[in-house]
């Protein structure tokens, strides 16, 4: 079992999470402590899952990747509305999408391999 903050999967959650609490901290004071909060929940959350599936046995694994994975689809929404509501500029938007798009990628191999090495 690699160490969890050594994963290709945790780097990239990490600097997104970063990346959101730089971006969030601009947001007006009507969003910054709903939307922005929740945003930052989501990507902490999603971590906090990488973290605990790389720690579990194979069994409950599964589960953590899939809730990371669902916390990346939170985000992908969340993301969306920000944009919509001209909290992020279109350049920003596409960064934190990119990024959002590598973790669920990865998310998703993982989960996959995992599924192939239970059986």
């Amino acid at each position: 079992m690699a160490l969890f903050s050594e994963l290709a999967v945790y780097k990239t959650g990490y600097d997104f999470l970063l990346e959101i609490y730089n971006r969030t901290k601009n947001f007006p004071r009507e969003y910054k402590f709903s939307l922005g909060e929740k945003m930052k929940e989501a990507s902490l959350d999603l971590l906090i899952d990488v973290y605990k599936a790389n720690k579990s046995k194979k069994s409950a694994r599964i589960n953590h990747i899939e809730s990371a994975r669902q916390n990346a689809e939170v985000l992908r929404l969340l993301l969306r509305i920000s944009k919509d509501l001209q909290l992020l500029s279109t350049k920003g938007f596409s960064s934190l999408n990119i990024m959002i798009q590598d973790l669920s990628k990865q998310l998703t191999a993982w989960q996959k391999y995992m599924t192939r090495v239970d059986k």
